[in-house]
């Protein structure tokens, strides 16, 4: 019969403590960089700085947590700026009445957000007004942007 209360029980004992740590730590690890990698509005795009994007689509990129609407944008002396439009998530998008089709590449449209605050060829989107003009908006909700509803009901 094995004594279980011997050398070898004690150095399993510290195996297993010592596997369970370093599993909780792999664990908080993983659900802490997702957390750092998301940002609210207000960190990264300034609500005193709205901007209104004419432009045309060069793509949709359809990524979580935002996808990303990129515009060339031809400015008044006749060169182009190319910019990135953040909007809500994928799936919120097509709850809200998008397809892959309402944004193509070529088309001309209209984006009505806010700039990032360091002045980058960034913005953040509210609306987004298609070339028939309807009115699709892209913005994330709870992220306290202007006009986002579920802010203002919480205030």
């Amino acid at each position: 019969m094995v004594n279980e209360s011997g050398p070898m029980k004690q150095q399993a004992m510290k195996l297993w403590r010592l596997g369970g740590a370093a599993a909780g730590a792999l664990v908080l690890v993983a659900v802490a960089e997702p957390a750092a990698a998301h940002h609210s509005f207000s960190a990264e795009f300034d609500p005193d700085a709205p901007v209104t994007l004419q432009g045309t689509i060069v793509r949709m990129e359809w990524i979580n947590p935002h996808a990303w609407l990129h515009v060339d944008v031809q400015n008044e002396d006749g060169t182009t700026t190319a910019w990135m439009i953040e909007s809500a998530t994928p799936n919120t998008l097509f709850r809200r009445g998008f397809t892959r089709d309402s944004v193509r590449a070529g088309m001309q449209i209209t984006v009505h957000g806010y700039q990032a605050r360091n002045g980058a060829n960034r913005a953040n989107a509210r609306d987004l007004i298609l070339p028939d003009g309807s009115r699709l908006f892209m913005g994330s909700s709870g992220t306290g942007a202007p006009g986002d509803e579920s802010t203002e009901e919480a205030q």
